[in-house]
Protein backbone atom coordinates (compact mmCIF):
# COMPACT_ATOMS: atom_id res chain seq x y z
CA UNK A 1 0.00 0.00 0.00
CA UNK A 2 1.25 3.17 -0.84
CA UNK A 3 1.62 6.52 1.42
CA UNK A 4 -1.43 9.04 0.18
CA UNK A 5 -0.40 11.46 2.38
CA UNK A 6 3.31 11.82 1.19
CA UNK A 7 2.78 10.85 -2.61
CA UNK A 8 0.90 12.44 -5.55
CA UNK A 9 -0.06 9.03 -7.73
CA UNK A 10 -1.80 7.44 -4.59
CA UNK A 11 -4.88 8.73 -2.99
CA UNK A 12 -8.35 8.19 -3.45
CA UNK A 13 -11.05 10.41 -4.63
CA UNK A 14 -14.68 10.95 -3.76
CA UNK A 15 -17.15 11.56 -6.00
CA UNK A 16 -20.24 13.17 -6.61
CA UNK A 17 -23.64 12.81 -7.36
CA UNK A 18 -26.37 13.98 -8.56
CA UNK A 19 -30.29 13.23 -8.14
CA UNK A 20 -32.45 13.20 -11.22
CA UNK A 21 -33.77 16.92 -11.23
CA UNK A 22 -37.51 16.10 -11.92
CA UNK A 23 -37.30 13.98 -14.24
CA UNK A 24 -38.99 10.27 -14.14
CA UNK A 25 -37.43 7.08 -13.63
CA UNK A 26 -38.09 3.63 -13.14
CA UNK A 27 -38.44 3.60 -8.94
CA UNK A 28 -38.48 0.94 -6.64
CA UNK A 29 -38.57 1.04 -2.80
CA UNK A 30 -36.24 -2.21 -2.04
CA UNK A 31 -33.46 -3.06 -4.19
CA UNK A 32 -31.77 -2.38 -7.61
CA UNK A 33 -33.99 -2.76 -10.63
CA UNK A 34 -37.14 -0.53 -11.63
CA UNK A 35 -40.48 -0.42 -10.89
CA UNK A 36 -43.25 2.16 -11.57
CA UNK A 37 -42.54 5.78 -12.54
CA UNK A 38 -41.52 8.24 -9.71
CA UNK A 39 -40.45 11.53 -10.03
CA UNK A 40 -37.01 12.70 -8.37
CA UNK A 41 -36.75 16.37 -7.35
CA UNK A 42 -33.28 18.61 -8.19
CA UNK A 43 -30.48 17.89 -5.18
CA UNK A 44 -30.14 21.47 -3.81
CA UNK A 45 -27.47 21.09 -1.21
CA UNK A 46 -23.96 19.18 -1.11
CA UNK A 47 -21.52 17.96 1.59
CA UNK A 48 -17.80 17.42 1.40
CA UNK A 49 -17.03 15.30 4.77
CA UNK A 50 -13.65 13.84 5.72
CA UNK A 51 -10.18 13.86 4.19
CA UNK A 52 -7.32 11.83 5.03
CA UNK A 53 -7.06 12.13 9.14
CA UNK A 54 -10.00 15.05 9.79
CA UNK A 55 -13.14 14.10 10.56
CA UNK A 56 -15.09 16.81 9.99
CA UNK A 57 -17.44 17.71 6.94
CA UNK A 58 -18.86 21.64 5.34
CA UNK A 59 -22.26 21.51 4.18
CA UNK A 60 -23.12 23.77 0.59
CA UNK A 61 -25.88 25.61 0.40
CA UNK A 62 -28.48 25.73 -2.38
CA UNK A 63 -26.60 29.25 -3.53
CA UNK A 64 -23.03 27.37 -3.68
CA UNK A 65 -22.03 28.55 0.02
CA UNK A 66 -19.43 26.25 2.06
CA UNK A 67 -20.18 26.56 5.80
CA UNK A 68 -17.60 26.47 8.04
CA UNK A 69 -16.49 23.07 10.19
CA UNK A 70 -18.70 20.77 11.50
CA UNK A 71 -16.56 19.14 13.78
CA UNK A 72 -16.12 15.59 15.39
CA UNK A 73 -18.84 14.33 12.95
CA UNK A 74 -19.50 10.37 13.29
CA UNK A 75 -17.98 7.72 11.38
CA UNK A 76 -14.07 7.14 10.90
CA UNK A 77 -11.40 9.97 9.14
CA UNK A 78 -10.24 8.66 6.18
CA UNK A 79 -9.71 9.04 2.70
CA UNK A 80 -12.71 8.00 0.88
CA UNK A 81 -15.41 8.40 -1.58
CA UNK A 82 -19.25 9.15 -1.14
CA UNK A 83 -22.40 9.37 -3.83
CA UNK A 84 -26.24 9.95 -3.55
CA UNK A 85 -28.93 7.98 -2.99
CA UNK A 86 -32.82 7.38 -2.40
CA UNK A 87 -32.81 11.05 -4.39
CA UNK A 88 -31.78 13.40 -1.09
CA UNK A 89 -29.61 11.45 0.93
CA UNK A 90 -25.70 10.44 0.35
CA UNK A 91 -23.29 7.39 1.60
CA UNK A 92 -19.81 7.28 2.16
CA UNK A 93 -17.88 4.07 1.87
CA UNK A 94 -14.00 2.20 2.12
CA UNK A 95 -11.13 4.09 2.57
CA UNK A 96 -7.95 4.55 4.02
CA UNK A 97 -8.79 4.63 7.54
CA UNK A 98 -5.86 4.53 10.27
CA UNK A 99 -3.52 1.51 9.14
CA UNK A 100 -5.06 0.28 6.09
CA UNK A 101 -8.17 0.17 3.74
CA UNK A 102 -11.45 0.08 5.30
CA UNK A 103 -15.25 -1.18 3.96
CA UNK A 104 -16.97 0.61 6.32
CA UNK A 105 -19.60 3.13 5.10
CA UNK A 106 -21.51 5.85 7.00
CA UNK A 107 -24.96 7.14 5.81
CA UNK A 108 -25.44 10.91 5.31
CA UNK A 109 -29.49 12.30 6.28
CA UNK A 110 -31.43 14.56 3.95
CA UNK A 111 -30.48 17.57 6.94
CA UNK A 112 -26.45 16.43 6.08
CA UNK A 113 -25.93 14.83 9.30
CA UNK A 114 -22.84 11.90 9.15
CA UNK A 115 -23.98 8.57 10.88
CA UNK A 116 -21.74 6.31 12.54
CA UNK A 117 -19.52 3.30 10.73
CA UNK A 118 -21.25 0.57 9.67
CA UNK A 119 -18.46 -2.34 9.04
CA UNK A 120 -17.91 -4.93 6.69
CA UNK A 121 -19.81 -4.62 3.40
CA UNK A 122 -17.60 -5.78 0.12
CA UNK A 123 -14.09 -5.72 0.00
CA UNK A 124 -11.74 -3.56 2.25
CA UNK A 125 -10.19 -0.99 -0.16
CA UNK A 126 -9.01 2.52 -0.45
CA UNK A 127 -9.10 5.04 -3.08
CA UNK A 128 -12.21 4.18 -4.56
CA UNK A 129 -14.70 6.11 -6.81
CA UNK A 130 -18.15 6.43 -6.52
CA UNK A 131 -21.20 7.80 -8.31
CA UNK A 132 -24.96 7.95 -8.59
CA UNK A 133 -27.31 5.84 -11.04
CA UNK A 134 -30.90 5.58 -11.70
CA UNK A 135 -32.20 8.13 -10.41
CA UNK A 136 -31.69 7.44 -6.50
CA UNK A 137 -29.18 4.67 -6.55
CA UNK A 138 -25.31 4.50 -6.23
CA UNK A 139 -22.01 2.57 -6.88
CA UNK A 140 -19.07 2.50 -5.72
CA UNK A 141 -16.13 1.14 -7.96
CA UNK A 142 -11.72 0.39 -8.41
CA UNK A 143 -9.93 1.34 -5.52
CA UNK A 144 -7.02 -0.42 -4.01
CA UNK A 145 -5.96 -3.19 -1.29
CA UNK A 146 -2.37 -3.92 -2.42
CA UNK A 147 -3.03 -3.57 -5.32
CA UNK A 148 -5.59 -1.66 -8.47
CA UNK A 149 -9.11 -3.80 -8.55
CA UNK A 150 -11.61 -2.89 -10.28
CA UNK A 151 -14.31 -4.63 -8.56
CA UNK A 152 -17.53 -2.31 -7.34
CA UNK A 153 -20.99 -2.62 -5.10
CA UNK A 154 -24.17 -0.93 -5.56
CA UNK A 155 -26.09 0.88 -3.32
CA UNK A 156 -29.84 0.58 -2.93
CA UNK A 157 -32.36 3.73 -2.69
CA UNK A 158 -32.59 2.86 0.99
CA UNK A 159 -28.33 2.67 1.15
CA UNK A 160 -27.66 -0.96 1.13
CA UNK A 161 -24.03 -1.28 0.18
CA UNK A 162 -24.07 -4.87 -2.33
CA UNK A 163 -21.57 -7.77 -1.89
CA UNK A 164 -18.92 -7.61 -4.81
CA UNK A 165 -19.07 -7.65 -8.43
CA UNK A 166 -16.19 -8.42 -9.81
CA UNK A 167 -13.89 -7.18 -13.23
CA UNK A 168 -15.62 -4.94 -15.10
CA UNK A 169 -12.85 -2.48 -17.00
CA UNK A 170 -9.02 -1.27 -16.06
CA UNK A 171 -8.18 -2.08 -12.43
CA UNK A 172 -6.96 1.37 -10.95
CA UNK A 173 -7.64 3.57 -8.38
CA UNK A 174 -7.41 7.51 -7.36
CA UNK A 175 -10.24 8.00 -10.65
CA UNK A 176 -13.62 9.75 -10.12
CA UNK A 177 -17.28 9.52 -10.99
CA UNK A 178 -19.97 11.67 -11.35
CA UNK A 179 -24.38 11.23 -12.90
CA UNK A 180 -24.46 12.50 -16.14
CA UNK A 181 -28.12 12.32 -18.54
CA UNK A 182 -30.82 11.43 -16.98
CA UNK A 183 -29.82 8.40 -14.78
CA UNK A 184 -26.56 6.90 -15.95
CA UNK A 185 -23.12 7.45 -14.68
CA UNK A 186 -19.50 7.45 -15.46
CA UNK A 187 -15.86 6.82 -13.69
CA UNK A 188 -12.81 8.30 -15.79
CA UNK A 189 -9.25 8.67 -15.54
CA UNK A 190 -6.97 7.03 -12.65
CA UNK A 191 -3.63 5.51 -12.14
CA UNK A 192 -2.67 1.92 -12.15
CA UNK A 193 0.80 2.37 -12.63
CA UNK A 194 0.29 4.70 -14.71
CA UNK A 195 -2.24 7.56 -15.60
CA UNK A 196 -5.17 7.03 -17.72
CA UNK A 197 -7.60 9.34 -19.33
CA UNK A 198 -9.85 6.34 -20.25
CA UNK A 199 -13.73 6.09 -18.71
CA UNK A 200 -16.68 3.46 -18.48
CA UNK A 201 -20.21 4.47 -18.42
CA UNK A 202 -22.27 2.97 -15.91
CA UNK A 203 -26.33 2.23 -16.70
CA UNK A 204 -28.98 2.88 -15.40
CA UNK A 205 -29.43 -0.61 -13.52
CA UNK A 206 -25.63 -0.36 -12.26
CA UNK A 207 -24.15 -2.10 -15.14
CA UNK A 208 -20.38 -0.98 -15.31
CA UNK A 209 -18.98 -0.90 -19.18
CA UNK A 210 -15.99 -1.88 -20.14
CA UNK A 211 -13.36 1.13 -21.25
CA UNK A 212 -13.77 3.73 -23.64
CA UNK A 213 -10.03 4.72 -23.69
CA UNK A 214 -8.35 8.45 -25.25
CA UNK A 215 -10.28 11.58 -23.58
CA UNK A 216 -8.35 14.19 -22.00
CA UNK A 217 -5.40 14.53 -20.13
CA UNK A 218 -4.29 11.16 -18.71
CA UNK A 219 -4.02 11.90 -14.60
CA UNK A 220 -4.97 10.55 -11.30
CA UNK A 221 -6.99 12.32 -8.69
CA UNK A 222 -9.52 14.95 -10.52
CA UNK A 223 -12.87 15.55 -9.14
CA UNK A 224 -16.50 15.68 -10.73
CA UNK A 225 -19.90 16.80 -10.96
CA UNK A 226 -23.44 17.22 -12.40
CA UNK A 227 -24.46 20.80 -13.90
CA UNK A 228 -27.32 21.72 -16.24
CA UNK A 229 -29.98 19.28 -16.24
CA UNK A 230 -28.16 16.40 -17.25
CA UNK A 231 -24.42 16.99 -17.99
CA UNK A 232 -21.45 17.00 -16.21
CA UNK A 233 -17.66 18.23 -16.01
CA UNK A 234 -14.15 16.57 -14.49
CA UNK A 235 -11.71 18.77 -13.70
CA UNK A 236 -8.05 19.04 -12.09
CA UNK A 237 -5.95 16.19 -11.01
CA UNK A 238 -1.93 15.25 -11.69
CA UNK A 239 -0.71 14.56 -14.64
CA UNK A 240 2.90 13.19 -14.16
CA UNK A 241 4.71 16.39 -14.83
CA UNK A 242 2.39 18.63 -13.59
CA UNK A 243 -0.75 19.63 -11.10
CA UNK A 244 -3.65 21.37 -13.38
CA UNK A 245 -6.41 22.96 -14.04
CA UNK A 246 -7.95 21.78 -16.89
CA UNK A 247 -11.59 20.07 -16.94
CA UNK A 248 -13.21 18.42 -19.28
CA UNK A 249 -17.38 18.62 -19.72
CA UNK A 250 -19.16 15.28 -20.66
CA UNK A 251 -22.73 15.57 -22.90
CA UNK A 252 -26.11 14.05 -21.57
CA UNK A 253 -24.98 10.68 -23.83
CA UNK A 254 -21.61 10.52 -21.54
CA UNK A 255 -19.39 11.90 -24.34
CA UNK A 256 -16.03 13.38 -22.52
CA UNK A 257 -15.07 16.19 -24.44
CA UNK A 258 -11.07 17.40 -24.60
CA UNK A 259 -9.26 19.53 -22.69
CA UNK A 260 -10.34 23.38 -21.49
CA UNK A 261 -7.48 24.40 -19.51
CA UNK A 262 -6.58 27.33 -16.75
CA UNK A 263 -9.58 27.58 -14.00
CA UNK A 264 -9.02 28.06 -10.66
CA UNK A 265 -5.51 27.25 -8.46
CA UNK A 266 -4.04 23.62 -9.76
CA UNK A 267 -4.28 21.22 -7.99
CA UNK A 268 -5.08 17.34 -7.29
CA UNK A 269 -7.42 15.46 -5.01
CA UNK A 270 -10.13 17.93 -4.52
CA UNK A 271 -13.85 16.64 -3.74
CA UNK A 272 -17.23 18.02 -5.77
CA UNK A 273 -20.59 17.65 -5.85
CA UNK A 274 -23.79 19.35 -7.04
CA UNK A 275 -26.03 22.52 -5.81
CA UNK A 276 -28.99 24.09 -6.21
CA UNK A 277 -30.51 21.94 -8.59
CA UNK A 278 -28.26 22.66 -11.74
CA UNK A 279 -24.85 23.56 -10.36
CA UNK A 280 -22.03 22.41 -9.13
CA UNK A 281 -18.72 23.27 -7.05
CA UNK A 282 -15.02 21.93 -6.82
CA UNK A 283 -13.28 22.35 -3.13
CA UNK A 284 -9.93 21.80 -1.44
CA UNK A 285 -7.36 19.19 -2.61
CA UNK A 286 -3.64 19.34 -2.98
CA UNK A 287 -1.64 21.75 -4.05
CA UNK A 288 1.72 20.29 -3.96
CA UNK A 289 3.31 19.00 -6.81
CA UNK A 290 5.77 17.01 -5.15
CA UNK A 291 6.91 15.71 -1.53
CA UNK A 292 4.99 16.24 1.35
CA UNK A 293 1.29 16.68 0.76
CA UNK A 294 -0.12 20.70 1.07
CA UNK A 295 -3.62 21.21 1.41
CA UNK A 296 -5.80 23.93 0.22
CA UNK A 297 -9.67 25.47 1.50
CA UNK A 298 -10.00 26.96 -2.38
CA UNK A 299 -13.47 26.43 -4.18
CA UNK A 300 -14.70 26.92 -7.26
CA UNK A 301 -18.31 27.21 -8.74
CA UNK A 302 -19.72 25.44 -11.82
CA UNK A 303 -22.43 27.30 -13.55
CA UNK A 304 -25.19 25.52 -14.94
CA UNK A 305 -23.38 25.93 -18.48
CA UNK A 306 -20.28 24.47 -17.16
CA UNK A 307 -18.21 27.43 -16.69
CA UNK A 308 -16.29 26.81 -13.54
CA UNK A 309 -14.99 30.54 -11.86
CA UNK A 310 -12.33 31.83 -10.34
CA UNK A 311 -11.34 30.65 -7.16
CA UNK A 312 -13.31 31.39 -3.38
CA UNK A 313 -10.79 31.37 -1.07
CA UNK A 314 -10.59 30.21 2.59
CA UNK A 315 -13.73 27.46 4.11
CA UNK A 316 -13.33 25.29 6.31
CA UNK A 317 -10.07 23.30 7.31
CA UNK A 318 -7.53 22.97 4.12
CA UNK A 319 -7.07 19.07 3.65
CA UNK A 320 -7.15 16.57 0.28
CA UNK A 321 -9.41 13.61 -0.08
CA UNK A 322 -12.36 15.15 1.29
CA UNK A 323 -15.63 12.60 0.16
CA UNK A 324 -18.64 14.13 -1.46
CA UNK A 325 -22.00 14.20 -2.90
CA UNK A 326 -25.18 15.95 -3.09
CA UNK A 327 -27.99 15.71 -0.46
CA UNK A 328 -31.71 17.16 0.28
CA UNK A 329 -34.11 17.91 -2.55
CA UNK A 330 -35.04 21.60 -0.23
CA UNK A 331 -33.59 24.73 -1.23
Amino acid sequence: MKDIDNLLTNPGKGSKTRSSRGKSFGYQVLGFGSGGGGGFLPTQKGIFVYGETYSISNLVSSSGVIASDTTSIAGSARNTAATEYGGDKGIVAYGKAGGGPGSVSNLITNAGVVGSDVTGVGTERSNVSACAFGGDKGVFAYGETTVPVNISNLVSNVGVVATDTTGVGTARYIAYGTEYGTDQGIFAYGFDGSRLSMSNKVSNVGVVATDTGGVGTARNGPAACGYGEDTAIFAYGHSGSALLSVSNKVSNTGVIASDTGGVGTVRVYPGACEYGGDKGIFGYGNINSSGPAAGTNVSNLVSNTGVIASDTGGVGTARLFPSSCGYSTTA
